[in-house]
């Protein structure tokens, strides 16, 4: 279950102001002690991709599946060397 950011904010806060421990707080909202901890943990963003988007050539996608309609997407993405989900 996902909670609001509001909801984990004013749980943090009421932890701080009544010295709460992680359990005392959890048992107090009715989360796991975890997601209390996780909680209080910054927000740190996601890192940025060090390789350019891979991009294949369509023209040549479309002769691949004229001669080999069967073929599996994994098995094209093997021979183009990118990931399943660049073929689909």
């Amino acid at each position: 279950m996902a909670y609001s950011i509001d909801f984990r904010h004013q749980a943090l806060l009421i932890k701080e102001r009544n010295h709460l421990s992680f359990e005392a707080t959890a048992e107090r909202f009715g989360v796991s002690k975890m997601s209390i901890f996780n909680w209080s943990k910054p927000i740190e963003a996601q890192g940025t991709r060090q390789k350019p988007a891979t991009t294949i050539d369509m023209e040549a996608l479309k002769r691949e599946v004229e001669q080999d309609p069967d073929a599996y997407q994994y098995e094209r993405a093997k021979r183009f060397g990118v990931i399943r989900r660049t073929i689909g």
